[in-house]
């Protein structure tokens, strides 16, 4: 009996503890890896460092000065020495560490031994970074961070800068204008396609920026957020009579740099070298962010004059696309599906778009139209997305690179409430005037009275 007992108050508690810990890890990974899950792998990684390193084949023969040094004090065999670490920093969600490579190594070894440094030290993944020549950083996550978003509290926004979606490595993916001026969004219905626009509404809206919308679903997507929106057009017809307009607001935006620049007014627009942000800021033109839902609508056809109306309105998008950066015009063209099955001009508009996220598509032919000529081993990954995981997407541009994001949940009324209460800021754009859209009033709550009105007698 007293056996009994003793395994009872030894193993009571330690069942509880185990419970307590596996109920952590599974709904609560976050405070599980601050808890428990950052000093295990912290001393897996001191204690195993340099046979860890050895083993992966990232150590390299010490120099003659320090092999005669350790057999003259020591006299112990000399080993490989593996990169200098540095100070482990704990984070949220992992840690940091970095790495001072040794002579004849580079970052490439550190990046193809990623999946061994995470088995060996217990974490979800690793990711490695070059700080500067001969020195990287070793991003260590300790648990799926796409599987319950969470934003950073430091995500780098600013002006044209949105951040929109959290990345597989705990950093946010911020939508940065400057450096990559448009972008095409591909995802099937109920990816998470919509929530990565309303996240770039809802960022876009506090800034000093036009905001015009093209969204042939009759304005379901963009309607709400019409007290922002210097324009919108809800049909293929009211895109074209938007698309000329905005056209010729970047050729006006050409002359004024002609005009500030001293070109000669008879220079092609194709060999102006300047933009809209080399002009004094009291002569500098708002910034517009064209948002295009549902491209492919621009391209149906159905009759032979929609043909020609078709082929007009994707000229102009492949101008604004070539042209638009220097005249501080910027495309965000979005659908559920983009090929060259869509007709003439696809190919092209598309060549011009640097950014590219694809969310869950139907079809692999989608996932290759958006990244298979930028990064094809992400043809794959994109492909792979399961329907459970909305918003889940992958972001590929022009360098090669690419990487896994998701967005967190934004219900469209907190992004409507954005839009209203920053509709004081929409810009004033004469040229966009007659397509700024009407909003509704809001009806004022009155209170109700429970008295019965009698009819007047004499």
């Amino acid at each position: 009996m007293s056996d009994l007992m003793t395994l009872m108050e030894v193993g009571g508690p330690v069942a509880a503890l185990g419970g307590g810990a596996a109920y952590l890890r599974a709904r609560h990974p976050a405070a599980y890896w601050c808890t428990l899950g950052l000093p295990v792998s912290a001393a897996k990684l001191l204690g195993s460092y340099g046979s860890t390193m050895d083993a992966c084949g990232l150590t390299v023969q010490p120099s003659r000065l320090r092999a005669l040094l350790v057999q003259a004090t020591t006299r112990r065999e000399v080993r490989p020495v593996p990169p200098r670490r540095g100070i482990i920093r704990p984070t949220a969600t992992g840690m940091r560490l970095r790495l001072r490579l040794a002579p004849g190594q580079e970052p490439a070894d550190v990046a193809a031994s990623a999946e061994r440094l995470r088995h060996a030290w217990g974490v979800h993944a690793v990711y490695v970074t070059v700080v500067k020549p001969g020195v990287v950083e070793l991003r260590l996550v300790g648990f799926d961070v796409l599987r319950k978003v969470r934003m950073p509290r430091k995500t780098g926004g600013g002006f044209l800068r949105v951040p929109v979606a959290l990345r597989e490595d705990a950093t946010a993916f911020v939508r940065d204008y400057r450096a990559i001026p448009h972008q095409l969004t591909l995802g099937a219905t109920l990816s998470g396609k919509s929530m990565f626009l309303r996240h770039l509404v809802a960022g876009l809206a506090p800034q000093p920026v036009a905001l015009v919308g093209i969204d042939c679903k009759r304005g379901v997507e963009l309607a709400p957020f019409a007290p922002r929106l210097s324009a919108l057009a809800t049909d293929p017809e009211q895109a074209a009579e938007l698309l000329p307009v905005l056209v010729s607001l970047m050729e006006n935006r050409y002359d004024l740099i002609k005009a500030r620049q001293g070109i000669a007014p008879g220079t092609p627009d194709e060999e102006i070298t300047s933009d809209i942000w080399g002009l004094p800021e009291t002569e500098r033109p708002v910034p517009v962010v064209l948002l295009v839902d549902e491209v492919a609508e621009l391209f149906l056809v159905a009759t032979k004059k929609d043909e020609e109306r078709r082929d007009e309105m994707v000229t102009q998008l492949i101008r604004l696309a070539q042209l638009g950066r220097a005249a501080g015009i910027y495309l965000e063209v979005c659908g559920q599906q983009f090929g060259a099955e869509l007709g003439k001009g696809a190919t092209m508009l598309r060549a011009q778009l640097t950014g590219r996220v694809c969310h869950r598509v139907n079809d692999e032919a989608s996932a290759k139209m958006a990244l298979g000529d930028i990064a094809p081993e992400a043809v794959g990954a994109a492909c792979a997305i399961a329907p459970e995981m909305p918003g889940l997407a992958v972001v590929g541009d022009t360098s090669g690179g690419w990487s896994r994001i998701r967005t967190p949940y934004l219900s469209l009324g907190d992004a409507a409430a954005v839009c209203a209460e920053t509709a004081h800021l929409v810009p004033d754009v004469p040229m966009l005037d007659p397509f700024r859209p009407a909003v509704p009033a809001v009806p004022v709550d009155r209170p109700v009275s429970l008295v019965k009105p009698l009819p007047v007698t004499d």
